[in-house]
């Protein structure tokens, strides 16, 4: 039989072993199941290499997951195109109710061929890195949240009340401390989750200090210091839109990049119909609720303080001009939202919005300088 010069091959990945189909590229072509190979690299290698000897144009397909992009780096290094798949946005009839590896990998190859798959951005190692390190600095603030709540929770329940507002600094330590207990068991709960809270905040203050280590040499890092001049964008929330987003240059306006982080609001319109709601929350969620939270700040009247002011300095003149436009302007909208009556979390979405767009400007400067 005569062999198509083209295929389209669907990559059901898994721990210990992937699904492979193979799609004919011409319309209506056959689509065949290959049967599970072992998912080490050599064997993967082993496969790509049979496949390129019988055809000449290969393309490859898997989804996104916990496997990561080692698969992609291979195909890749090979010489063939491979696509990583958004899981979320892969078309699925409302009515199949069955699941196989065998159908899966079938219809990434079909859906490949018909080109109805949507990539996701795949980043270099250097990126994936420092990624990894940022979302470690982003579990150890929730372990650290979750035993403070612990602590609380068990001062709450034996009818001990901290008689200030501000909690977790050196005076509440200190008054943890002084507070007695009837049985010593409760006494050593006390101190072990005090030491919990402890031990978690060294971890997360750890991790900062890495993340500032590797930010100079990071090959994104002009753009991570160019964004610490906006307001209420320090180095956490900067190098996390960095890590998380990406090179910025791949969306065409800030508005595509206010869609893909689920800014902007949804829609459900028919005919002359038309109903607007929320944010459509798509997209990166820890990048959205750091937005959201540094939103805030824009409260208060435009002022450039001390810190921000030697980041200032620091900067070329177009990311100072991007800076203090953005600061004058979301000041502004800040308060126009709220004479308006609108709901002060309203306002700082509305508020992030208008951010990632300067953000979004800021960023290609620095990348592109």
């Amino acid at each position: 039989m005569e062999q198509c010069s083209e295929v389209f091959v669907g990559i059901d990945v898994a721990k210990m072993r992937n699904a492979i189909a193979v799609a004919d590229g011409e319309r209506g072509g056959e689509v065949r199941y290959l049967g599970e190979i072992d998912a080490a690299p050599e064997s993967m290698r082993r496969l790509v290499k049979r496949l390129a000897a019988k055809h000449a144009r290969l393309h490859f397909c898997y989804e996104a997951g916990p496997t990561g992009y080692g698969l992609y780096r291979l195909i890749t290094d090979l010489g063939h195109s491979c696509m990583v798949v958004a899981p979320s946005l892969i078309p699925r009839k409302p009515g199949d109710r069955v699941k196989t590896n065998r159908r899966d990998a079938l219809a990434l190859a079909k859906l490949l061929r018909a080109g109805e798959l949507t990539a996701v951005w795949v980043p270099d190692e250097g990126h994936e890195a420092m990624r990894d390190l940022v979302r470690a600095r982003a579990a150890a603030v929730e372990s650290q949240r979750v035993h403070r709540q612990q602590v609380s929770a068990f001062m709450l329940k034996h009818g001990r009340v901290y008689p200030r507002k501000k909690g977790w600094t050196m005076r509440y330590l200190r008054w943890l401390q002084e507070q007695r207990f009837e049985h010593p068991a409760h006494q050593i709960a006390l101190q072990e989750m005090v030491e919990a809270v402890r031990i978690a905040k060294e971890r997360v203050a750890r991790i900062e200090a890495a993340i500032a280590e590797f930010v100079p040499s990071w090959s994104l890092g002009p753009a991570v210091q160019a964004l610490q001049t906006l307001r209420g964008v320090d180095l956490i929330v900067a190098v996390t839109f960095v890590t998380e987003v990406g090179d910025v240059t791949r969306f065409e306006s800030p508005r595509q990049l206010m869609g893909y982080l689920g800014l902007v609001p949804g829609e459900r319109s028919t005919g002359d119909t038309v109903r607007r709601g929320g944010i459509t929350k798509a997209g990166n969620g820890r990048v959205r609720h750091m937005l959201v939270e540094s939103a805030w700040t824009y409260r208060h009247p435009p002022r450039i303080g001390a810190e921000k002011l030697y980041r200032l300095e620091a900067a070329p003149p177009r990311v100072r001009e991007i800076a203090w436009k953005a600061q004058s302007r979301l000041t502004a909208r800040y308060r126009a939202l709220s004479g308006r009556g609108k709901k002060a979390t309203v306002v700082c979405t509305a508020i992030a919005r208008e951010l990632v767009g300067f953000m979004w400007s800021v960023a290609r400067e620095a990348q592109t300088a």
